[in-house]
C-alpha cells in the first residue's frame, strides 16, 4: 500500500463564496464547495466582501476568499 506524502508546496486558488445569510456563511460556501474536489485544503485568506442592498437592507453577501492546499508527492 502506497501512502501519499503532502509536499512542501502549496497551491492558491482564488473563489467567490455566496449566501443570503452572511459574509462568514459565503465564506465558508466557498470552502465547502471547493473540497468537494480538492483534497488537503490548509487555510483561507478573506480577500473582499461585497453584498447587494435591496430595500435599504442587505439580501446577498459575496466574499472573495483565497484557498490553499497542499500538492501532494505521487
Amino acid at each position: 500500500m502506497t501512502e501519499e506524502r503532502i509536499a512542501n508546496v502549496a497551491k492558491v486558488i482564488e473563489l467567490v463564496g455566496r449566501s443570503t445569510v452572511g459574509w462568514e456563511d459565503a465564506a465558508n460556501n466557498a470552502v465547502i464547495e471547493a473540497s468537494k474536489t480538492v483534497t488537503h485544503i490548509t487555510g483561507v485568506e478573506i480577500i473582499h466582501c461585497t453584498g447587494t442592498v435591496k430595500d435599504g437592507k442587505i439580501t446577498d453577501y459575496k466574499a472573495n476568499v483565497k484557498v490553499a492546499f497542499g500538492l501532494t508527492d505521487r
